[in-house]
């Protein structure tokens, strides 16, 4: 059934409603959707709060971790208030404080290979938000079981990169045939905190205009991006 739209929502979302090519039926799609987001860390942060502010109707955000005070520089949907509490809680609460007219599931673990698949089934759109290396190529994998379209990102120090991911495109895998690369480093080097911000931001638009089919997905393509030079470049896969 269709969202049916409050006058508040109407307020709300004026400015989207209001942008040529997007619309009243866009922000419909929107509504009727859901996200799955795995992470509410660096990346994660930005994402839930955007997809969040935009109107997806039903969001879930897991995360096994708790917040601790060395996140706070980057992971902005937390505050000193939240410390040692579960990122997952945190996260859905600074969400439904933004937008309480959506729907928001907090999962308080790490996903496993066992009930990733499921979870994806029943989501319109999944984001890779984690920090490993195993955990993406579980994502990648699954997705590809499943069908299902997801935006892929990666950060380190002062770079990053992102792609979006269909059923028919280029998969993390044609990246890296190679498989996950471990790190043997003991400490983490970063990342500077706005890094995942701006990646997280570019996640999170991915999704929207997937769930919306507005503009051109980043598919085949990886964009790559270094905020030393700002410079962004776009490596064609196919």
């Amino acid at each position: 059934m269709a969202h049916e739209f409050s006058p508040e929502e109407l307020s709300r979302y004026s400015r989207h409603l209001s942008l040529p090519g997007f619309g009243r039926d866009a922000q419909q799609r929107l509504a009727d959707s859901s996200v799955l987001i795995i992470g509410a860390g660096g990346l994660g942060s930005p994402v839930a709060l955007y997809l969040a502010a935009s109107g997806v109707g039903h969001i879930t955000i897991a995360d096994g971790d708790n917040v601790d005070l060395s996140n706070l520089q980057r992971q902005i949907i937390h505050a000193t208030a939240d410390l040692g509490r579960p990122k997952a809680i945190s996260a859905a609460e600074k969400m439904m404080a933004l937008n309480p007219e959506i729907r928001v599931t907090p999962l308080t673990r790490f996903i496993s290979e066992d009930e990733i698949e499921p979870l994806i089934l029943t989501h319109d759109f999944i984001i890779d938000a984690t920090d490993s290396p195993e955990g993406k190529f579980m994502i990648d994998a699954a997705c590809n079981r499943c069908e299902k379209a997801y935006s892929h990102g990666a950060i380190f120090q002062y770079e990053g990169h992102t792609m979006t991911i269909l059923p028919s495109t280029a998969r993390l895998t044609d990246l890296f045939p190679e498989g996950p690369v471990l790190s043997d480093r003991p400490q983490p080097v970063g990342p500077l905190g706005v890094v995942p911000g701006i990646l997280g931001t570019i996640q999170a638009t991915e999704a929207i205009k997937y769930l919306t089919g507005v503009g051109e997905l980043l598919t085949d393509r990886l964009l790559r991006f270094d905020i030393l030079t700002m410079q962004f470049s776009t490596i064609r896969l196919r």
